[in-house]
């Protein structure tokens, strides 16, 4: 993602949804609810781009002894 960049805007608002979200979201204000639904819906979509890698058979390359060589250590106790 880009920087963080703000500026003012004006938009009409449905309170009943915005009431929701913040109930949801922990939130208190306008611009903290929608700058909140924001971000989940951009992690919810790096969720589903996790999801679809993850059952994408051979796309980690995980059978490969060379890159599995490193990835378990004994435990030190």
């Amino acid at each position: 993602m880009s920087t963080t960049t703000r500026r003012k805007t004006s938009f009409e608002v449905d309170f009943a949804k915005l009431d929701a979200a913040k109930d949801i979201l922990g939130t208190s204000t306008l611009t903290e609810t929608v700058d909140a639904a924001l971000t989940e819906v951009v992690k919810a979509r790096q969720r589903q781009q996790l999801l679809k890698l993850l059952s994408t058979p051979g796309a980690l390359e995980l059978d490969l002894p060379a890159i599995m060589a490193g990835a378990w250590r004994p435990a030190r106790g």
